[in-house]
């Protein structure tokens, strides 16, 4: 009987044993770009491969990427990605983990402008709005959201896969897991051509689709259905911000994930090999110093594309070179100053009631939005600039403002200041979705943006990473790119 129970003991021991090398953990992580897609992948990957493993996070710009704010008067005001979707659930779980909160809203009307007039114009009646969208374009408006709620319905699934741990080893793959044939074909036919099969006007395309998808990609409705879609959730009630400036999300996750933030730039990643598995070398300078360092897993979170990228890859068969396609250049003007109403047909600037103008696509037309905006830090008596006051505007187009356009728009102003974003990519390019998986333990996260871009993208991407990256380590083959998932965790459950 003793024999027997100490042989008991050595099975459970070696049992652990053998379960904790199947877990071993890597060394060290590197993650090259520190906005939100880099930041919650350190996010991530310390929650699944635990307090061991080291994270270096290479920036060689701001915490944040594209989530920046600008000063302005001693107020800071966003300029980067601006708007949330509460239906956005990993933002909504960093902001309740991390302690940080929702910014208070500010009640803003909306108008749409051809050059000429507005073609419309909200008001402060929510069915008097609707009566006026269907006395214009019929249903529009309805089988236009009808036709996103049902896409969104079945892109809710991705949260129920991550949170089960399944990981998907390429974007298709993902998309074909959430809604089939169906959702790779939004990413492939325009959302002009998807709508028009919908039975929707040429009229409401025209002028309420192509100024959503200005305002939000500074492109035409000629991009896909599924970015389309996505540009339409940025237009829904609901939405919020983050208490002092998006960006405070980046810094609180890398805060968390305990990681080392090395600002410096990376110029290269050769692979060298370290028994059965790869090691790469992430060399690294800066005005003052260059190094390097080796590293289990790398993660780029940052555009790797022949206009955005400087870095180089070494020993790799086949050779890792950046991908086709381009990043649209997206102005960012930030003016203080009082909007010259008579341009938009108000003589009286006290009866400019609109805070957010949108517009067409017309040859008159310079900008793809203007609008008046707040600071990321509002107070409980904070109140809107009244339209005669000098107000911080934000104005997006697509090159920088001339004098004689500033004057166009203003009638004066104390201060003009201007950004110019690789915002997101050239949707209607027609280059494909980037790889996922670079090398054994190299992986590309910014591909996902190719689908559609915005901050949720990425945070569900830095997951996916996350998950696949450990699942891969770890040989959970079983946890990758399974089919019918709906059905599977259904059965789990």
């Amino acid at each position: 009987m003793a024999i027997n129970a100490w042989l008991i003991v050595l099975l459970l021991i070696s049992g652990v044993i053998l379960c904790h090398q199947d877990e071993a953990v890597p060394k060290k992580i590197a993650i090259i770009g520190a906005g939100v897609g880099g930041s919650s992948s350190a996010y991530f990957l310390r929650q699944k491969f635990g307090h061991n493993v080291g994270i270096d996070v290479y920036e060689k710009g701001a915490i944040g990427g594209r989530l920046a704010t600008i000063t302005v008067n001693g107020q800071h005001y966003e300029i980067g990605g601006s708007a949330i979707h509460p239906l956005n659930l990993h933002m909504q779980e960093f902001v309740k983990q991390l302690g940080l909160k929702h910014r208070k809203s500010v009640p803003e009307k909306v108008a749409i402008f051809n050059g000429e007039q507005f073609v419309f114009e909200e008001t402060d009646w929510y069915l008097q709005d609707l009566f006026k969208l269907w006395w214009r374009y019929g249903f529009g408006l309805l089988r236009l959201q009808m036709w996103v709620e049902e896409i969104f319905e079945k892109f809710m699934r991705i949260y129920k896969y991550q949170a089960h741990g399944y990981a998907f080893s390429t974007v298709e793959e993902m998309l074909q897991s959430l809604g089939g044939e169906r959702y790779i074909n939004l990413t492939q036919r325009s959302v002009t051509e998807t709508l028009q099969e919908l039975g929707i006007t040429q009229r409401f395309i025209d002028e309420i689709v192509t100024a959503v998808t200005r305002v939000n990609y500074g492109q035409s409705a000629s991009i896909p259905a599924f970015v389309g879609a996505v540009a339409f959730a940025g237009i829904q009630s609901g939405l919020w911000a983050v208490e002092g400036g998006n960006k405070l999300v980046c810094s609180q996750m890398l805060d968390s994930a305990k990681a080392r933030v090395l600002h410096t730039t990376v110029t290269s990643i050769s692979l060298q090999q370290s028994g059965n598995k790869a090691l790469y070398q992430v060399k690294y300078e800066n005005e003052n110093e260059g190094g390097y360092d080796f590293y289990d897993i790398v993660v780029i979170a940052t555009p790797f594309h022949r206009e955005t990228t400087s870095i180089t890859f070494n020993a790799f068969t086949p050779p890792i070179t950046p991908f086709p396609g381009q990043y649209k250049h997206l102005i960012v003007s930030v003016v203080h100053g009082y909007l010259n109403s008579s341009y938009f047909g108000f003589p009286d600037p006290k009866l400019f009631p609109y805070a957010v103008i949108l517009t067409v696509e017309s040859p008159k037309l310079f900008t793809f939005s203007t609008a008046s905006i707040c600071p990321v830090n509002i107070t409980t008596n904070y109140r809107r600039k009244q339209p005669q006051e000098a107000a911080v505007w934000k104005v997006f187009s697509a090159k920088q403002l001339t004098k004689e356009q500033l004057k166009t728009i203003f009638r004066s102003y104390y201060s003009v200041q201007v950004t110019d974003w690789l915002a997101y990519p050239e949707h209607n390019s027609g280059k494909g979705i980037p790889p996922i998986i670079l090398h054994d333990n190299l992986y590309y996260l910014n591909g996902i943006e190719w689908a559609a871009s915005a901050m949720e993208m990425s945070a569900i991407g830095a997951k996916n990473i996350a998950l696949l990256a450990y699942n891969r380590w770890n040989q959970h083959l079983d946890m990758i790119d399974q089919k019918d998932l709906v059905h599977k965790i259904k059965t789990e459950l």
